[in-house]
């Protein structure tokens, strides 16, 4: 599925800062065709109300279906649970982030005033998002083949270096539960804080009464993570 529209008005954005469509260009692997789509996936909702959400919810599927695609071909023989793992070690908001961030993302972000002084330049929630929005706007600017180029080359040695399926540190807590005949672990949010752009949560595990953790992150789930991580550590220590 390709879209095409004329550039209008977003013709403006690409010559008034006249690095973006080399910068584009470079991190996508070809030139852009339809700016508006680029502008909108650049654009935070403090800005405008023409922001990338929309962009993101696309971009994150044809995210998964590229690198899914690519695991597929890359471990074969690799059972489903494996291939699952990997995948989702790979699409989670902080490896966008730190693709993004790699590339440049955070100096091209278009954000309000406030947004900007809360630090949403540097949230993990903002670049992942950001960066599956601009994937989003590729694939409708030039389809699938282009994408995949893209998130193959962007994505490289994250993928290709990976020897062993990761455990998720929730897995593999719920694993170590299960094996030492201990209750499932139990998480809870115990503080949220920050702006709603830029959250950070702290949530806290138990098994039982035998041990707890706490963590913070970005996210429930990255904070969920984090604490999982800590209490696994600390029960294998």
């Amino acid at each position: 599925m390709v879209r095409r529209r004329a550039l209008g008005s977003d013709r403006e954005w690409f010559l008034t800062d006249s690095d973006i469509g080399d910068w584009l260009t470079s991190l996508l692997g070809i030139e852009p065709r339809d700016a508006a789509l680029y502008h909108r996936a650049l654009t935070h909702g403090s800005q405008a109300a023409a922001n990338y959400e929309r962009l993101e919810f696309l971009g994150d599927r044809v995210l998964g279906l590229v690198i899914a695609e690519w695991l597929f071909e890359l471990f074969e023989g690799e059972p489903e649970g494996q291939l699952s793992k990997r995948l989702n070690a790979l699409v989670t908001g902080p490896v966008c982030a730190g693709v993004a961030r790699a590339h440049g993302v955070p100096a091209r972000l278009k954000l309000g005033k406030q947004a900007r002084d809360d630090g949403a330049t540097d949230s993990d929630n903002v670049l992942g998002d950001v960066m599956e929005a601009l994937i989003g706007a590729l694939y409708l600017d030039h389809g699938l083949p282009a994408v995949r180029a893209a998130i193959r080359r962007l994505w490289g040695d994250i993928v290709t270096t990976q020897a062993r399926a990761p455990q998720h540190p929730k897995s593999a807590l719920q694993e170590w539960a299960a094996a030492h005949n201990r209750r499932p672990p139990d998480y809870a949010i115990i503080d949220r804080s920050g702006p709603q752009h830029a959250p950070v949560f702290t949530v806290r595990v138990t098994i039982g009464k035998l041990a707890e953790a706490s963590a913070t992150g970005t996210s429930k789930q990255e904070a969920e993570t984090a604490a999982a991580a800590a209490l696994l550590a600390q029960l294998e220590g």
